[in-house]
């Protein structure tokens, strides 16, 4: 008996070492980001310098068509981490805030409870913006009452208490970051599950000792670099570094001021470049290089307050060919830099045109750690691993689906784009309430003849407007955009139309 089990046990283990390892994942997240910002995406009409960024496209593919779930910051990076779109819960417009509950549920699976369970480290270096319990020293809600979320004039923090239902409780071993934007109180690092040092409650818009604005985005690519020299090749890791720029405050370290020739976005871009460069630099002098998956993209486009007609009139477009940004329907709001580069897995210099969406991390993720997504998780999450290896993406999803900043639908299959607003749907003129009256309801763009929607056709051609409205409502109803069994929306009632259509 046992000089049968002995060959049997020893093809096992041989089985077992010769086993492909699990790639590690970088998911480096750029907040308010151009298409056009990256330079080799927009070589003619990008006036800033991203050198690291172009070199990772060089290594890697570049995804053409590549889009958030949302124009604006927190809805996608909901999606990033759940595989499911914002407007499937309460969040139907806007945003958070830096003190707002959790938005993420508790029984919601995330990318990094899945990769946990496939015996991955995880951890998240960088802004969170999706809400946690902060400690109360009268455990009162920090803003109960209180309408001013973004700078309230005093608040009740208890700040050497525990925080709870952040990122360490949604899947992430180790956590440094902050809880929102740089424009959002409190201002304030976290580590874990505690605040580094004590804000004031009475000043609450006033940085934590040692908290600086325009050191916070060089800290996180420290951190990032300090956590991966820690890492070997004996096991996998996810790493999710949601940054901080070129997000407002607009503010880039001494060493980057006058970097660029337009001001200070331009040297802010730069010094994001900077910061993926170190990034990049600590992977390739480790031994996992070979076996790690870089992505970088960006939570939604650029937005005006990096003054995008200054910007163009001095030669550089953010958004590149397209039309919009941040906050709006048209393309520019969400179609983004989407940069993968994976030795082991991915050829060089390579480009998809696929369509995909960052919600599909989720799927993705769950591929090349050799899993599936469970039923009732990921609901709107395809894996494009296939196109990594240049095989077409095998989607149950019909389309994607956009949303604004204000709630607006809009839908994408194919070359066709239904919009289910008048304007932008955002910030963009012509806003809903700027749209000259007798304008159509809604618009309708073929993208691969008219990528800068500027041919509305949702007159000319009805039978396409109507089989997209019916896709989405199906998606919309069913809970899920995916193949599976049904699923529920956390609310009723979700509202498609915004202009009383």
């Amino acid at each position: 008996m046992k000089k049968t089990l002995i060959p049997l046990l020893s093809t096992c283990l041989a089985l077992v070492a010769h086993a492909a390892p699990k790639p590690n994942i970088i998911y480096i997240l750029a907040d308010d980001m151009g298409y056009g910002d990256v330079h080799c995406l927009n070589p003619e009409r990008s006036k800033i310098a991203t050198p690291h960024i172009d070199r990772l496209a060089a290594e890697g593919m570049i995804f053409t068509d590549a889009h958030s779930s949302s124009s604006v910051c927190t809805p996608t990076r909901y999606g990033v981490m759940t595989g499911r779109y914002n407007w499937r819960t309460h969040l139907q417009e806007g945003v958070i805030w830096g003190y707002s509950k959790p938005l993420i549920a508790a029984d919601r699976l995330t990318v990094p409870q899945l990769l946990k369970q496939q015996g991955y480290n995880t951890a998240m270096i960088g802004k969170w913006h999706l809400g946690m319990e902060l400690p109360t020293l009268d455990g009162k809600p920090v803003m109960e009452g209180k309408k001013d979320q973004r700078k309230p004039k005093k608040t009740n923090i208890d700040w050497k208490g525990e925080i709870k239902e952040g990122p360490v409780d949604r899947g992430f071993d180790y956590l440094y970051g902050i809880s929102a934007s740089l424009d959002m109180a409190p201002y304030i690092w976290i580590e874990n599950d505690r605040f580094v040092g004590e804000a004031d409650n009475h000043h609450p818009s006033k940085p934590a000792p040692g908290f600086k604005k325009d050191q916070v985005l060089a800290s996180i690519g420290n951190k990032t670099v300090e956590y991966l020299k820690k890492q070997d090749a004996s096991k996998p890791f996810f790493i999710y570094v949601p940054l901080t720029s070129p997000h407002t405050p607009i503010v880039p370290s001494a060493q980057w001021k006058g970097k660029s020739s337009l001001g200070s976005y331009g040297d802010f871009m730069m010094e994001t470049d900077h910061v993926i460069g170190q990034i990049m630099k600590a992977v390739d002098a480790s031994e996992f290089a070979e076996n790690t998956v870089v992505i970088v993209t960006a939570d939604n486009g650029c937005s005006k307050a990096a003054k995008i007609d200054r910007l163009e009139k001095k030669g550089h477009f953010p958004s590149a060919h397209l039309r919009g940004s941040k906050a709006d329907l048209w393309d520019g709001g969400h179609r983004v830099p989407f940069i993968v580069r994976w030795p082991k897995g991915v050829q060089a210099g390579s480009t998809s045109d696929e369509t995909i969406c960052l919600t599909d991390l989720m799927a993705t993720a769950a591929e090349l750690a050799g899993t599936t997504v469970p039923p009732h998780a990921g609901e709107d999450s395809v894996s494009f691993a296939p196109a990594l290896k240049g095989e077409p993406i095998q989607s149950t999803r019909q389309g994607v689906i956009h949303h604004s900043i204000s709630g607006h639908f809009a839908y994408r299959q194919g070359k066709w784009k239904l919009l289910l607003a008048k304007g932008s749907g955002g910030w963009t003129s012509p806003t809903e309430r700027q749209v000259k009256p007798g304008s159509p309801v809604a618009q309708l763009y073929d993208m691969e003849a008219d990528p800068g929607e500027t041919k509305n056709l949702y007159t000319s051609h009805p039978e396409v407007a109507k089989q997209l409205l019916q896709q989405l409502q199906a998606d919309v109803s069913k809970g899920r955009s995916t193949a599976g069994s049904a699923s529920q929306n956390d609310i009723e009632n979700i509202q498609l139309w915004k202009n009383n259509k």
